[in-house]
């Protein structure tokens, strides 16, 4: 049985994307979670530990992902909870706790957010939640994104609801080595 869990905290590391296996695509980072209570003898608020969890989205939900989340964003997780432990050649070890995401959004305890609805079957936004003419899902996932490609939005060059592939020089990129293809 999968237990189910609901977290909220503050992103810690840039979400990385990454593709595998042909049109797979995961997205994952690091969520620090930690609970605030005021202290009546002190007249203050203190915080309490700190909780970290590696969250790992897949598919649409990782794209959706990339494209709206960056480090320091406060978000609210539920998922898959998975513990698992671990030992390496050096004989240290360790235990990897890790949410395995169902549902992904900003913390609006914290601020606000825009939202725009995304196509499933293209990826495309275009505000209204319909696919943009002349895309279709062979446009989605470019052959050329690798294992070490990192997917994000970048509101310099695309579109708002574009998103972008910054290719390495191993996957035909351009001479700079950061070449933006339009996702």
């Amino acid at each position: 049985m999968t237990d189910k869990i609901t977290v909220t905290g503050f992103v810690a590391t840039q979400p990385v994307v990454k593709k595998v296996t042909g049109d797979l695509l995961i997205t994952s980072f690091r969520i620090a979670s930690n609970q605030r209570r005021f202290d009546k003898g002190r007249d203050r608020w203190i915080d309490g530990e700190t909780n970290w969890f590696t969250i790992t989205a897949f598919r649409h939900l990782a794209a959706n992902v990339s494209a709206s989340v960056v480090k320091g964003d406060r978000v609210v997780v539920h998922g898959r909870l998975r513990v698992r432990d671990w030992e390496a050649a050096d004989n240290k070890k360790g235990t990897n706790v890790e949410i395995e995401a169902d549902a992904l959004g900003h913390d609006l305890s914290w601020g606000t957010t825009a939202f725009t609805r995304v196509s499933l079957s293209t990826g495309s936004a275009n505000g209204d939640g319909s696919a943009v003419p002349g895309e279709d899902t062979a446009d989605v996932f470019p052959d050329d994104v690798d294992d070490d490609a990192t997917i994000h939005s970048d509101p310099l060059w695309g579109a708002p609801g574009v998103v972008g592939v910054s290719v390495g020089a191993g996957a035909g990129a351009a001479e700079d080595g950061d070449e933006k293809i339009p996702f």
